[in-house]
């Protein structure tokens, strides 16, 4: 609510309190003792009340009918807001009813009971006897006059002063006085004391004492006030008996009356008028009895108008107060529920109500504080898991994750590609359910039971590694895997796993290295004077041996030369191996090369069993031509090799160019292709090692001199079998060995040093 709307509520609600005010004031009057009011006033007082309650009537109206369009249109918080001012307006309207109908009836019976007969009778009785009393004193003091006016007259001579001063202390009089028949005041005793000389009696009271000898009246009472302050007095005046008496001159004097006058007892003056003046009310208003209970139930109906419709208006405005913050709260629950959690107005009230809304604004700022350092936590911890899960995701190694029941629930590419098993094998599954992996899955168990918690009183660390044989098919494909494993909470555990097959295979290599530089320098050494003796045996000994004897002789001479022949050729092959050059790379065209090797096997292509597919304006690359040489010389050997008892053996040599997204060069790659039975699967992953062949004669150095060369030129080389419909799960129809070459010659930087084979 507005500044402005707030401050015309204060002055409505004060001016109605004011005229609610002004109307109980007069109707408290009403009943005063101002004789009139309400039939002078009437008609302005109904208006009055007929304006306000029409005011009302428009105010009340105007906010139901906003209620109702607001209830019609289904805005949020009406339902409550009609339902308070129902509630407000029945606790106003039904004891206004009731008080309403309990004052009706009191003021029908209470305006019967001041016209009671008995109560008619009661006040008829009272002013009687009032009268009779003030009477009653009037003729007492009449008679004690007459009495000492004849005491006085009895006396010899004129009254005197003292005389009449024993006669007022003996009546208990206010005044005594002397006068004469024309009511000159002679001589007096007494009196008030604002005035020296006692009040004339009047002619009536003359003529009426002079005929009957005696008079009396009450006065004073014509003004209430005035005789309850002691101007109300009885005056008694009584006829001297005899008239003869002179005065000092001996003169005759006329006609004389003795004049007392008393004071009324206040104590009866007062109840006197009591009764005088609730009698002169009390027929008044019985005369105008059904006018006043007509005037009395109007001002009450319209008093009880303006309350009904005070509680009505105060039932809105009041429910309205008290809806508001509720709605304000209720509204805000609302849109927290939306999920908007920004600050919600508060009222600035200091009830309970307004620190309620202060409160739900404080905690839903406190829920956007919260709700925004979650979302940054979040934010973080998935940014931590997506980096976490990259890093995963490119490891090399393989990296499984295992659950409180031992069940796979996270596994890296880098684990499948190693294993050779796709990720539904492994999600959800524990790993000795997975048939290829019991024997490895078994022996992982062991590791994690033999360094678990459990056993943390032996000493060792519950991190655990090892180097572990798996064997992943019938045909004796046997990877070596350097595994790492670690408990992980809630009883997860963790292995990290490598593929260490071409690791060990280098070691291998590095080892058979420095083995045949041993051989070589071990067994060159002795062979020459091996020869040279058995043939000096020969050439001693032949011309004195005959027959059996001397061919037994030249016999052993030639074994002993030609296998000494073969050691001096298995040393310098070792020799070769152990000692091969480093790479001199040069620009070279490795399609020429190509052509000059396969020059040495015309017989071949003659035949159609060896054939060449070069690829048009392949770049140059960057290679040593004597190593590339005896490369391509070995693996065109081995491939012949292969076919060579096969009447359809073919061997295809190939060179093909590939290119990035912008169109250059990225790669040469060399192939040579052929139909024979292909490389056994355990060889597949040591073919690359020394006396690794599938041959029954040869060394097995060639390959492995092709590898080290392959990795003095920073080639790729990959060894495969081709399967029929290229499904591995169809039998084998040939080998295929190829070489990627990324290391490529620049056009012009080195355009004048590109090697041409000889």
């Amino acid at each position: 609510m507005s500044t402005r709307a707030r401050w015309a509520w204060v002055i409505s609600m004060v001016i109605f309190t004011s005229v609610c005010g002004v109307l109980a004031f007069l109707l408290s009057i009403g009943a005063s003792s101002e004789r009139g009011f309400f039939e002078r006033h009437y008609p302005w007082l109904f208006w009055l009340n007929a304006t306000v309650a029409t005011l009302l009537v428009l105010v009340i109206g105007a906010a139901a009918v906003r209620l109702t369009l607001r209830v019609r249109k289904g805005k949020f918080g009406s339902q409550l807001l009609l339902k308070l001012a129902g509630i407000f307006a029945l606790v106003g309207v039904v004891p206004g009813v009731l008080i309403y109908g309990v004052s009706y009836q009191f003021v029908n019976r209470s305006i019967e009971s001041w016209f009671d007969v008995r109560l008619a009778s009661a006040l008829e009785a009272g002013l009687n006897l009032g009268r009779g009393t003030l009477v009653g004193l009037e003729s007492d003091l009449a008679g004690r006059t007459q009495a000492a006016a004849v005491r006085l007259a009895e006396g010899s001579g004129m009254p005197q002063p003292l005389a009449l001063e024993r006669l007022r202390e003996q009546l208990g009089a206010r005044t005594v006085a002397l006068v004469s028949g024309h009511g000159q005041i002679l001589m007096s005793s007494g009196g008030d004391t604002t005035s020296l000389i006692a009040d004339r009696p009047s002619e009536a009271m003359l003529r009426l004492a002079r005929n009957a000898n005696v008079a009396s009246q009450l006065e004073g009472l014509e003004d209430e006030a005035l005789a309850l302050q002691g101007q109300a007095r009885i005056r008694a005046l009584a006829l001297l008996p005899n008239t003869e008496l002179r005065l000092g001159s001996g003169a005759l004097v006329g006609e004389r009356f003795l004049m007392v006058v008393q004071r009324v007892p206040r104590t009866v003056l007062a109840n006197a008028l009591a009764v005088q003046t609730a009698s002169s009310e009390y027929q008044q208003r019985a005369l105008g009895r059904d006018g006043l209970r007509r005037m009395y139930l109007v001002t009450l109906t319209l008093v009880l108008i303006l309350a009904v419709f005070a509680a009505l208006l105060l039932a809105v405005t009041l429910g309205n107060q008290l809806a508001r913050p509720l709605l304000l709260l209720a509204d805000g629950v609302r849109q927290v529920a939306q999920g908007d959690l920004s600050r919600k107005p508060m009222l600035s009230s200091r009830d309970e109500l307004g620190g309620l809304t202060r409160s739900f604004a404080d905690m839903t700022e406190q829920l956007s504080d919260a709700r925004a350092m979650v979302e940054r936590s979040v934010a973080e911890l998935e940014s931590a898991r997506t980096h976490l899960q990259t890093i995963l995701d490119n490891l090399t190694a393989g990296v499984i994750v295992f659950d409180a029941q031992q069940r796979i629930e996270t596994i890296n590419p880098g684990a499948t590609r190693i294993l050779r098993l796709p990720p539904s094998a492994f999600r959800g599954h524990r790993l000795d359910e997975i048939t290829e992996l019991q024997p490895f899955a078994q022996e992982i168990a062991q590791r994690f039971e033999q360094y678990s918690p459990a056993h943390e009183g032996s000493g060792e660390s519950d991190h655990w590694q090892d180097a572990f044989e798996l064997k992943l098919d019938a045909d004796g494909d046997v990877l070596t895997l350097l595994v790492r494993g670690a408990p992980l909470p809630h009883e997860a555990r963790l292995m990290v796993f490598d593929d260490i097959s071409e690791v060990v295979s280098a070691q291998r290599s590095a080892a058979w290295s420095e083995v045949a530089r041993r051989l070589a320098h071990e067994i060159k050494n002795p062979l020459t004077p091996i020869q040279l003796s058995a043939e000096r045996l020969q050439h001693k000994l032949e011309t004195k041996l005959e027959g059996s004897d001397q061919a037994m002789l030249v016999r052993s001479v030639a074994t002993i030369v030609n296998q000494v022949q073969s050691m001096k050729q298995l040393v310098n092959e070792f020799r070769d191996y152990a000692r091969l050059p480093s790479a001199q790379l040069k620009p070279l065209d490795l399609n020429a090369l190509v052509s000059e090797v396969l020059t040495l096997y015309a017989e071949a292509q003659e035949t159609g069993r060896l054939r060449a597919e070069l690829a048009e304006d392949a770049c140059r690359i960057r290679g040593d031509a004597t190593q590339l040489r005896q490369v391509i010389h070995n693996l065109v050997q081995n491939a012949l090799d292969a076919v060579q008892e096969r009447v359809d053996g073919q061997v295809l040599v190939r060179t093909q160019q590939s290119f990035n997204e912008s169109g250059q060069p990225s790669s040469l790659r060399l192939q040579i292709t052929d139909n024979g039975a292909g490389f056994a699967e355990k060889v597949l992953k040591r073919a690359f090692e020394p006396y690794v062949t599938t041959k029954t004669k040869g060394t097995g150095l060639g390959l492995a001199v092709v590898k080290k060369i392959a990795d003095e030129h920073g080639a790729r080389i990959r060894l495969s079998n081709l399967h029929a419909g290229g499904d591995d799960a169809q039998p084998v129809m040939g080998a295929q060995v190829s070489l990627s070459f990324s290391k490529l010659a620049t056009a012009a930087a080195e355009a004048g040093t590109a090697i041409k084979p000889a």
